[in-house]
């Protein structure tokens, strides 16, 4: 099993910036990709952003392209979000996500095989 735990959300206002983090413990050895989703009041969960766990290539869903920026720290177990510019659409409950079965060409890249508790991000207007 892998456990993962976000941080970081809080409430800033329209083109502020926040950085959330997730850190996978457990067996993280099993991961192949990790990323973030996100599940606005009365929507359904969307896709944001994934990184694979060895390797370069990110993915964004299209309305944070340029804005938002998925990093991992290996030797820290750690993913971080970067969200600039963000906007009051942005509000939302993030969730950290991980898969340890690769979903080759699949889009987006990463279903979710764990997940953590979710952190709030708030744009105020």
């Amino acid at each position: 099993q892998v456990q993962l735990v976000e941080s970081g959300g809080g409430l800033v206002q329209a083109g502020g910036s926040l950085r959330l983090s997730c850190v996978a413990s457990g067996r993280t050895f099993s991961i192949v990709y990790m990323g973030w989703f996100r599940q606005a009041q009365g929507k359904e969960r969307e896709f944001v952003a994934a990184v694979p766990w060895s390797g370069s290539t990110t993915r964004y869903v299209d309305s944070v392209k340029g804005r938002f920026t998925i990093s991992r720290d290996r030797a820290r177990n750690t993913v971080y979000l970067q969200m600039n510019s963000l906007k009051p659409e942005d509000t939302a409950i993030y969730y950290c996500a991980a898969d340890r079965v690769p979903r080759l060409g699949a889009d987006p890249p990463i279903s979710g095989d764990y997940w953590g508790q979710g952190t709030q991000v708030t744009v105020s207007s």
